[in-house]
C-alpha cells in the first residue's frame, strides 16, 4: 500500500497495482472500444448497422464533425486511425448514410477470426468426451454460537407464550348497531 500517487495524500492508500495504472496508463486508441465491439459482434453476425449516436457511446467520446459531414471520413483506408480500428477487427465499411446518421459494416471475407477454440480443435482428440465431475456444494454447518442464540430465542418465545394469560371468548370489536341497541352492562338473553 502506498499513498495516493496524484495527491500524495497518506489518508488515501492505494495498492501498488492501482498506483502503477495511475502513473503509467496504457496508451490506447480512442477507437479501441469500437474495435472490441466489432470483435464481439463478429461471433453473431456478418453485417452490423450502427448509428452515430451509439458509436459515440461505444468510443466514449464524440465523433469528429467531419464524420457527420463527410463520406470520405468513413473510407476504408489503413492510414487513418479510426478506419484502422475496424479494419484490424476484420470489418469493412459498406454503406454510410449521413442524413439518417448510421453506418453499415460488413465482415471482410479474408479476415480470420482469432479464436482459442480453433487451436484446440486442430489437436486430435484421443479420448471420447467425458464431462467434468460435478462437485456438490457442501452444506455449511451452523456455528455453535449461532445455534445457541437461536435456541435461546426459541425458548424465550415459548416462555413468553406460556406466561400469557388466556381469556375466554373473543375480543372482536362490537358492531355499531349492537353498541347503539344495548347498554354495555346488559345484553339480551
Amino acid at each position: 500500500m502506498v499513498p495516493d500517487v496524484s495527491t500524495g495524500d497518506f489518508t488515501k492508500m492505494l495498492c501498488l497495482r492501482c498506483a502503477r495504472r495511475i502513473v503509467s496508463p496504457r496508451s490506447i486508441s480512442k477507437y479501441e472500444g469500437f474495435k472490441r465491439y466489432l470483435n464481439f459482434r463478429a461471433a453473431f453476425t456478418n453485417v452490423v448497422k450502427i448509428s452515430f449516436k451509439k458509436m459515440d457511446g461505444i468510443i466514449r467520446d464524440n465523433l469528429p464533425m467531419s464524420a457527420f459531414r463527410n463520406k470520405k471520413w468513413w473510407k476504408n483506408s489503413s492510414s487513418s486511425v479510426h478506419a484502422k480500428a475496424w479494419l484490424d477487427a476484420g470489418w469493412r465499411m459498406q454503406e454510410v448514410n449521413l442524413e439518417e446518421g448510421y453506418v453499415v459494416f460488413q465482415k471482410a471475407k479474408n479476415a480470420q477470426t482469432r479464436s482459442r477454440r480453433k487451436k484446440r480443435s486442430r489437436e486430435r482428440v484421443k479420448k471420447p468426451f467425458t464431462p467434468a465431475p460435478y462437485r456438490f456444494p457442501r452444506r455449511r454447518k451452523i456455528s455453535k454460537t449461532k445455534a445457541a442464540k437461536l435456541y435461546a430465542r426459541i425458548k424465550n418465545l415459548e416462555r413468553k407464550r406460556a406466561s400469557m394469560t388466556k381469556y375466554r371468548g373473543s375480543f372482536k370489536p362490537k358492531p355499531a348497531q349492537e353498541k347503539r341497541m344495548y347498554k354495555p352492562e346488559e345484553k339480551p338473553r
